[in-house]
């Protein structure tokens, strides 16, 4: 079986100069790879074919037999490393908590530990009648959340 650290060694150089980021790499049993790759200026198909050439020069078909597929991020798509939540800063967000619950927001910083947003809600404000929409700003942990991704506004 084809191991992943293999195939990230065949493309390390290249991504690196080229300033790419693995967000998903899966070998299955059967060596189907699924490379699944962003930066943020976006990855377009003739790079993810380019890929897919490096990783099958590098493999040897005699040895074991392979299936490569290498795609960009989508629009919309979950975000799963930090190169992701990096390239998504200042846009709008949709956070899926544990429970099922969502909030929107825009996405203000990530680290290594989690990442802020600022999410409009709707609260009581003293003198007020009606909830008011105000802005509060939030800190999540990685783990305290249990999928973001952006959301695509043609505003």
């Amino acid at each position: 079986m084809i191991e992943s650290e293999v195939i990230e060694k065949i493309i390390a150089d290249k991504i690196a100069a080229d300033g790419v980021f693995i967000v998903e790499l899966n070998v299955s049993n059967d060596n189907s790879i699924r490379l699944v790759v962003d930066r943020k200026t976006g990855v377009d198909i003739d790079y993810c074919i380019e890929l897919s050439h490096l990783i099958e020069a590098g493999l040897d078909r005699d040895k074991e037999d392979f299936e490569i597929e290498v795609s960009s991020a989508g629009i919309g798509c979950e975000l799963k490393v930090l190169g992701q939540y990096e390239k998504n800063l200042g846009n709008e967000i949709e956070i899926t908590f544990a429970n099922g619950s969502h909030k929107n927001g825009v996405l203000t910083a990530a680290d290594a530990d989690g990442f802020e947003a600022d999410i409009d809600e709707r609260v009581e404000v003293e003198g007020q009648k009606k909830k008011q929409m105000v802005r509060n700003h939030y800190r999540f942990a990685y783990s305290e959340v249990k999928k973001v991704k952006d959301i695509i506004s043609f505003k």
